[in-house]
């Protein structure tokens, strides 16, 4: 399944995948390289990762169709596990081709591509901008599943020339169906699938408006999940998908209900996180350094704590910035540090041992709003950063705290 589009951005400061934060917050720390699993390569400079849970899948698929194999040639014996395992991985390949079509469409238009991550049910695109036209939102989702469709028809080509009931044969019969199927699954009219994305657009093409084609594809995702949590058990069971009523175990009919209640649940989630992200990127031009920076005053690096936070009570300032002599700005004064000096010893402790050294990353324009700002944020991870005006005057200071609770508002204030 694929779920190609904004893969989540992290939260201002994290650095990573996970929003957490470590030990030391205080200290600047590099962009971890996105993982998600083990590293395959770099085609057209996107990693591309294999998650665990492929490895499950991988070894479930070799086993059902292994146990296929053994029905329709007998001969193989245990062998049928190499061939089964075989497909498994030429499947995934073809799922890999899905997913660099999205890319190269992406990288066309000037997107940047986080990675690609192949795992459970399928693969991910993650796509860290919008786009800035249905057209090309339509074009970007329905890539993937004609590059399937096209597979499809690459592997019934030869099929017609290779003998029938051979391995050759089984396995590109095998190949060009599950294409086709993945092809057929993606276009389903719903969140987080590509048809859902193609959806999106349609909507947004007629409306103008991004987040009513978001919503009206999301809540058709949703609509999906519930179809097939109830409808895949119903249609196995019922003998719709081949199978006899008579034929059907109890462990298969659990197994059926299992992997509904998985693919549901993938749909339902991804739905919600397709809206999620959409209201997030449309509040995102709230979100403005000059708006969400603190008030700072300066102070020269021997200045003592308690001397420095006297200033700034006086001031009504809620930061500090440390400078030289002639008041150039040298660092930033951590409010995690402040708050672990107990107050008796701030008469004695300097804010220069309390100061995060300024990097050129850590100075921030105050005009710089929405989606830059949190790509600068992103680019150096730190606690606080200064704030500075065009001519170079210090303006304040911007704490990711701040910016983080200005996202949970963004998130929580209804769409327009």
């Amino acid at each position: 399944m694929d779920e190609s589009g904004d893969g989540g951005r992290p939260q201002p400061g994290a650095g990573g995948d996970s929003p957490g934060t470590g030990p030391d917050k205080g200290r600047p720390r590099r962009p971890a390289e996105p993982g998600g699993g083990l590293l395959m390569g770099r085609p057209f400079g996107v990693p591309v990762y294999v998650a665990p849970s492929w490895f499950v899948v991988a070894a479930l698929i070799t086993w059902v169709f292994g146990g296929q194999l053994d029905r329709v040639l007998p001969e193989l014996g245990g062998a049928r596990y190499l061939v089964a395992l075989f497909f498994a991985i030429a499947f995934y390949a073809s799922v890999l081709v899905h997913e660099l079509a999205h890319t190269v469409v992406a990288l066309s238009y000037k997107l940047p591509v986080r990675r690609i991550q192949l795992q459970f049910f399928g693969g991910v695109s993650e796509i860290e901008k919008e786009t800035e036209t249905p057209g090309r939102e339509f074009v970007l989702a329905f890539v993937g599943p004609l590059l399937s469709l096209v597979l499809g028809g690459v592997f019934y080509v030869p099929l017609q020339f290779v003998e029938a009931g051979t391995v050759p044969s089984v396995l590109l019969a095998g190949l060009m169906i599950s294409n086709l199927i993945v092809a057929a699954f993606n276009l389903l009219p719903g969140l987080p699938l590509d048809g859902g994305r193609m959806l999106r657009a349609v909507v947004w093409k007629i409306t103008g408006k991004p987040m009513s084609g978001t919503v009206a594809a999301a809540w058709v995702g949703r609509g999906l999940a519930v179809t097939v949590l109830i409808g895949l058990p119903l249609l196995t069971h019922t003998g719709a998908l081949g199978n006899a009523t008579s034929e059907i175990s109890g462990m298969e009919t659990v197994t059926d209900a299992l992997l509904a209640a998985i693919l549901a649940g993938i749909i339902w989630t991804g739905a919600g996180n397709s809206l999620r992200v959409a209201r997030l990127r449309e509040h995102l031009p709230d979100l403005r350094a000059r708006t969400l920076t603190r008030r700072a005053v300066p102070v020269e690096s021997a200045t003592p704590l308690s001397e420095a936070l006297r200033r700034a009570n006086e001031a009504g300032a809620r930061a500090l910035v440390v400078v030289d002599g002639q008041g150039s700005p040298k660092g930033v004064v951590r409010e995690a540090a402040i708050a672990g000096v107990p107050e008796h010893r701030r008469p004695w402790v300097a804010v220069s041992g309390l100061a995060q050294d300024l990097t050129d990353g850590m100075k921030i324009p105050a005009e710089l709003a929405g989606e830059a700002l949190l790509d600068r944020l992103k680019a150096t991870p730190a606690t606080e950063y200064l704030v500075v005006e065009d001519t170079g005057e210090i303006y304040g200071v911007l704490s990711t705290a701040d910016v983080e609770r200005a996202f949970v508002k963004a998130m929580a204030r209804p769409s327009g």
